[in-house]
């Protein structure tokens, strides 16, 4: 039987949770309209009024009062996020994921602009004397194109909700030799998804501080509220893929790190109520009961590898997923003629 004529199951289970992304995109909301307005505001003792805000070519040749300056921007960015929401559901089916990339391009390439325009006009007597542009506006265009793909890649790869076709058989299934099978399943933490964003906005305004030269970095401040955010990040959504080759389970938006176990690997796969206080709370975590990567309450997929130790994964259709890998499992134990 060639490829073309292999039958292929598929069985998935995709409800991701919107509510983290929405809160998530309202704190980046409201940390870059704060960020907006505080950047100018907060140096107006070092700043000349009216101030520099447009350049031709190196040297300026616009300026806006100190307040306009700092609310302008803000009422661009109202608008721009005003926007996302309304054309959101329309985005959903013909762009997937373009909603997510307005708002991170946008706000990158406003705090960025606002940024460097702090800086140009920080401790000089007229806005005539504002500092040229130069690399700052390659640096920001950069940014804000990196910002917006890795954006759009997030919510698309955790975003979609394929239409479910049911696997014959489960919760007991039976895959016969050569045909194809895929689970997919995913959970996201809403809490841990705007921690990570509260906790990454606090670090990025201390970068954005010291790039003004309002500031001086102070290290002790940003890299741990970095690095909570990163961590908080990573832990915050979970996809688990079950094809022949065995459980692969991504973490966070883009699915990295991830841990993978052939068939081979693995003595059993069951579904399995657990709560996080028997897991030792939210997340990733370690203790009696093994390895358990808790994001909602509920069935976990559990497997045990060969080695005895048990890892548990909280998503949707745990028990198909379980019945799939226990098949696979016992497909590699059949002896070979």
């Amino acid at each position: 039987m060639t490829d073309e004529e292999t039958p292929t199951e598929r069985t998935t289970a995709e409800h991701p949770a919107p509510r983290g992304a929405v809160w998530a995109a309202a704190a980046w909301s409201v940390g870059v309209l704060a960020l907006l307005v505080a950047l100018p505001l907060t140096a107006r003792h070092r700043l000349p009024d009216p101030l520099a805000t447009h350049w031709g070519g190196r040297e300026p040749n616009g300026s806006m009062s100190l307040t306009a300056a700092a609310l302008v921007p803000a009422a661009f960015w109202a608008v721009l996020v005003l926007t996302a929401v309304a054309l959101r559901r329309y985005w959903a089916g013909r762009a997937p994921g373009a909603a997510a990339a307005t708002l991170a391009a946008g706000g990158v390439l406003l705090t960025g602009a606002q940024t460097s325009i702090v800086h140009a006009n920080l401790d000089r007597a007229r806005w005539q004397d504002a500092a040229p542009m130069g690399i700052e506006v390659v640096l920001i265009l950069l940014a804000t194109g990196l910002a917006g793909l890795l954006a759009r890649l997030a919510s698309r790869r955790y975003g979609g909700r394929p239409e479910p076709r049911p696997a014959a058989g489960a919760p007991a299934l039976e895959v016969p030799p050569g045909e194809q099978v895929v689970w997919l399943s995913q959970a996201a933490n809403p809490w841990l998804q705007v921690a990570a964003a509260i906790l990454g906005l606090v670090a990025v305004t201390g970068v954005l501080v010291v790039a003004s030269g309002v500031g001086k970095l102070d290290w002790a401040l940003v890299l741990p509220f970095a690095v909570a955010s990163l961590a908080s990040l990573a832990s915050s959504s979970v996809r688990a893929r079950v094809t022949a080759r065995g459980l692969t389970v991504g973490f966070g938006p883009f699915g990295r790190p991830a841990r993978h176990w052939s068939p081979a690997e693995l003595d059993s796969a069951r579904a399995e109520q657990r709560t996080a206080a028997q897991a030792g709370g939210w997340g990733y975590r370690i203790n009696g009961l093994g390895t358990t990567v808790m994001l909602r309450r509920g069935v976990c997929l559990v497997v045990r590898t060969r080695r005895g130790a048990d890892f548990a994964v909280s998503v949707d259709d745990a028990e198909r997923g379980a019945a799939l890998l226990n098949a696979l499992i016992a497909r590699t134990r059949q002896p070979t003629d």
